[in-house]
């Protein structure tokens, strides 16, 4: 018989990435807002040395910035980041999709639909948190189910501040109208049939109109 052992706990550093990066993305953190290590490090009763090395992942991710000799931040998109990011997923999301329709689409069906599911309450309590995990849910959906690591590894590179950016600027803006959710529910339908085209030009407006909110709200601050 096969000898019976247990995973390894998650390393400190990785509890500490998981629960900032959710805290990042649920708005916790401001955009741009400073963290300080040691107020992190007393606040999950660990040392110094595992909150450094998250904030060495976290920055990978496009999370955060260090400045040596200064401190962490939460990253601030510029203008040319935010229309960058969003010609990376009008690439990449339509294809994802078709990939997705032909792999299994059974189960991306079953995960957008239980993250449109989850939006309408979100929506009636006016919970952008809430509707900003849901929208996530729904867009990862297609690459969770793709069947190509390389595309969906790609995703993840940029996923995290999609979700941080959806969370903060455009969620507060979806849960007051149902704009975004009917959008939601066209491109499921779209979907489902095996409409690619107009499934694409419905994400690509969709995914552009983000990026106009996003655009907007640097303009303010």
């Amino acid at each position: 018989m096969r000898s019976l052992k247990l995973d390894a706990p998650k390393s400190l550093s990785q509890r500490v990435v998981q629960r900032l990066r959710q805290a990042i993305i649920d708005g916790e953190f401001a955009l741009g807002a400073a963290i300080s290590e040691e107020m992190v490090a007393n606040s999950f009763g660990v040392s110094r040395t595992p909150v450094r090395e998250a904030m060495g992942q976290l920055q990978a991710q496009g999370l955060v910035v260090i400045r040596p000799q200064v401190g962490s931040f939460v990253f601030t998109p510029s203008a040319e980041d935010v229309t960058a990011l969003c010609t990376f997923r009008i690439a990449l999301e339509p294809k994802a999709a078709e990939l997705a329709f032909h792999h299994d689409r059974a189960g991306a069906i079953a995960t957008m639909s239980e993250a449109i599911a989850a939006m309408e309450p979100a929506i009636a309590a006016r919970d952008n948190i809430a509707y900003g995990r849901a929208d996530a849910a729904f867009h990862e959906a297609l690459f969770a189910h793709c069947g190509n690591r390389y595309l969906a590894e790609s995703y993840q590179l940029a996923s995290s501040r999609v979700a941080a950016l959806r969370t903060n600027l455009t969620s507060p803006i979806d849960v007051r109208t149902r704009t975004s959710f009917d959008e939601h529910r066209k491109l499921l339908d779209l979907f489902a049939r095996g409409e690619f085209a107009a499934f694409a030009t419905l994400m690509t407006t969709h995914v552009t109109n983000s990026g106009v909110v996003y655009a907007k709200a640097l303009q303010v601050d």
